[in-house]
């Protein structure tokens, strides 16, 4: 049986003009809450219940599928736009007049361009193992290994283990570790990401590999929020070069790596990372 609070969490639904939402609400609510805005290929039962439970120890944390997406009901988006259309969408559904909004991989481009396109609604940022909205000068090109496992609908453990974690004894038991927490959730049997889904964020990250920098730097510039940017050195799928980029670019940024760590670093580092966190939206 599962000790994470986070496992306990309930669906809740809210109606939104282009879909039925679901999503989990936890932690004290009150203030601004933090909106989580998950992966490429992943549910809201993908998320770590340890991970969850330190941000919401005293932080209103909440976790939702897109459009589309798990749970969530309505025609899956496939393009950037639409991903952060489906969350200014939930926001408002939700009656919040503000969130402050953390994004992982996938989820941390759309959490710039939604700060981009609906900045009212967002206060503060955090892009976790993600980078500005396109592909910027200097940074190395995903490998093929990479790509392919991408691309596979059903990428197994060892896969996974590639993409999120650094190829040491540490840093794999760790990934072990992360991977026994989803089991809970995902022994249950929610919906997982349909193929039309998934070809839709394919799609969209298509798109941002293809957007020239000149527009990946302007909107950069146009983001004035504070924005806390956070990755591993060795992730594999978006280099930290990227997030070393972007920060140039922002105008309120602050930068935090992770030596030991890869994509997934939030995860083998769950309570460092949280704190980093809590302190950033106390600020």
């Amino acid at each position: 049986m599962s000790t994470y609070l986070a496992d306990k969490a309930e669906n809740l639904t809210v109606e939104g003009p282009s879909a039925t939402f679901t999503y989990r609400r936890m932690g004290p609510q009150g203030g601004v809450p933090l909106v989580l805005l998950q992966r490429f290929r992943a549910t809201i039962d993908w998320w770590d219940p340890e991970f969850l439970d330190y941000l919401a120890a005293d932080r209103d944390v909440i976790v939702f599928d897109n459009v589309g997406v798990g749970y969530t009901t309505g025609e899956p988006r496939g393009a950037l736009d639409g991903f952060a259309e489906g969350a200014a969408e939930f926001i408002e559904a939700l009656g919040l007049a503000q969130a402050d909004v953390l994004g992982w991989s996938l989820g941390g481009f759309v959490a710039q361009r939604l700060a981009a396109r609906r900045p009212e609604l967002v206060r503060k940022i955090i892009v976790a193992g993600s980078g500005p909205t396109g592909w910027v000068p200097g940074a190395p090109e995903a490998s093929e290994k990479v790509l392919g496992i991408m691309a596979k609908p059903d990428a197994d453990l060892e896969d996974m283990l590639f993409l999120f974690y650094p190829e040491t004894d540490a840093a794999r038991a760790l990934g072990h570790e992360h991977f026994a927490h989803v089991a809970t959730r995902l022994a249950a049997g929610g919906p997982a990401v349909s193929e039309t889904a998934a070809q839709g964020m394919l799609a969209a990250i298509g798109q941002l590999l293809a957007a020239p920098f000149d527009e990946v730097k302007a909107e950069l510039e146009s983001i004035k929020h504070p924005v806390l940017y956070a990755n591993g050195l060795h992730d594999v799928m978006v280099p930290a070069h990227a997030s070393y980029v972007a920060v140039q670019h922002l105008a309120d940024a602050t930068l935090l790596l992770y030596g030991d760590a890869g994509h997934a670093f939030l995860f083998q580092h769950a309570k460092a990372f949280t704190k980093q966190v809590t302190d950033f939206l106390a600020a």
